[in-house]
């Protein structure tokens, strides 16, 4: 027998139903530390774009699910790396396929929204990264009319001017805060971008990069890869002016195994470590002045081809992706060196790794060929990890990059 109520008890329970609910989605949206962009190469939509799922971290249990309207359009073809703007507020993406990257601006409910489009000074870009104040991006192949897969040659870096809201409201017509201003200009060549050649090297040394990073609030530059013919790595470091113009740093190119696969450094800069897919090992480095000595233990023994690397805010632990035997391994850092901590499953083939930046304490790698998100949380007590909620979680197929936001953290 179903139960009558008079119409202000019925009043009465709408409006606490409805004020529940309101405290329930409150709730759920106060609970979301984090949003996080994975990069997806499989081509998708009438254009073959690649997409950008995007997800939400919750706080207490690090469960990732992707938000309404979620995945977004990459813009181009084949996304292959991704990077946020210092103050949150854009997201970039590089399109490999079509020598571009595209400006996204972040709305507070971590959608994302196209506003420009800007190729890049060479071929089939691969790798990019942020300061306050430019962006960079490393092409595999210089933009020479004799380079081409077929005819393949040295690898550059180029630069962009990331432009204020001031700067870029004055552009006609107005563009929104951190749109890209013109690659900056290398006077030595008259071009717009930094050949990545091998000193001495012969005419069939080409060098491929792989990575790149931004050390020291931007202070320092390094593009790490591999030369293809005589199958020896290198780091190359830069120091970039005020004007974003870039000078080689002191020993640079630094020799380092033979298949660099993955770059970072610690918040302070003080530290710069390389992943080598061929030799399982990752290298790690003293930065003094940008140039780089090797640390006492290193190098130090991976897992199976390792693809990338992290490092948690206060540089306590390091955590490595390993590509082939698809699990992440966890290393505590004493005086910049590493000692492995343990190694924990993640979904298949993971070839990038990120931190949440808002609590440093959840894990997440983008599983190639899993089409999954693998979460975990970091014990910043003993560096052990424990699964997120439901981990893994489902992308779109082939994802193949990661970068995170604060929710409701620094975007102006």
């Amino acid at each position: 027998m179903r139960m009558k109520l008079n119409k202000p008890i019925q009043l009465l329970a709408i409006s606490v139903a409805s004020l529940a609910a309101a405290a329930f989605l409150s709730a759920c949206a106060t609970l979301t530390v984090d949003f996080v962009y994975v990069t997806c190469a499989k081509a998708a939509g009438p254009n073959n774009y690649g997409e950008v799922n995007v997800f939400e971290i919750n706080s207490q249990s690090g469960r990732m699910r992707q938000i309404p309207t979620s995945p977004f359009f990459s813009g181009g073809r084949n996304p292959v790396a991704d990077a946020v703007s210092a103050d949150q507020g854009t997201l970039y993406v590089v399109n490999r396929d079509d020598n571009t990257i595209v400006q996204f601006t972040i709305g507070t409910d971590g959608k994302i929204y196209p506003q420009n489009t800007v190729n890049t000074p060479g071929i089939f870009p691969i790798a990019v990264g942020t300061s306050n104040s430019f962006l960079f991006v490393a092409d595999t192949y210089q933009p020479l009319p004799a380079c081409s897969p077929a005819s393949p040659c040295s690898g550059s870096v180029a630069v962009f001017p990331i432009l204020t809201a001031e700067a870029a409201g004055a552009l006609k017509p107005a563009q929104p805060a951190n749109t890209l201003g013109a690659a900056v200009n290398n006077t030595a060549i008259g071009a717009n971008y930094w050949p990545l050649t091998l000193p001495g090297g012969a005419a069939a040394d080409v060098f491929v990069p792989t990575a790149i990073n931004v050390a020291n609030a931007g202070a320092y530059v390094y593009v790490a890869g591999y030369d293809s013919n005589t199958n020896l790595g290198y780091v190359f470091g830069f120091a970039p002016g005020s004007d974003g113009t870039l000078s080689a740093l002191p020993g640079s190119p630094v020799q380092v195994g033979t298949h660099p696969s993955g770059i970072t450094s610690d918040s302070s800069g003080s530290y710069l470590y390389v992943t080598d897919a061929s030799q399982n090992a990752a290298y790690g480095f003293q930065i003094a002045a940008g140039a780089l000595t090797p640390l006492s233990g290193s190098p130090y023994a991976t897992g199976s081809q390792p693809s990338a690397i992290v490092l948690d805010a206060t540089a306590k632990y390091a955590i490595i992706a390993n590509t082939q035997d698809s699990n992440v391994t966890v290393y505590s850092v004493s005086a910049g060196n590493l000692s492995k901590l343990g190694t924990y499953t993640t979904g298949t083939q993971p070839v990038a790794i990120g931190i949440d930046p808002s609590l440093n304490q959840y894990i997440f790698t983008a599983n190639f060929l899993g089409n999954t998100v693998s979460g975990f949380q970091l014990n910043l007590s003993d560096g052990s990890l424990l699964n997120s909620q439901l981990s893994p979680s489902a992308s779109n197929p082939n994802p193949t990059a990661v970068a995170a936001i604060t929710h409701n953290g620094d975007k102006k």
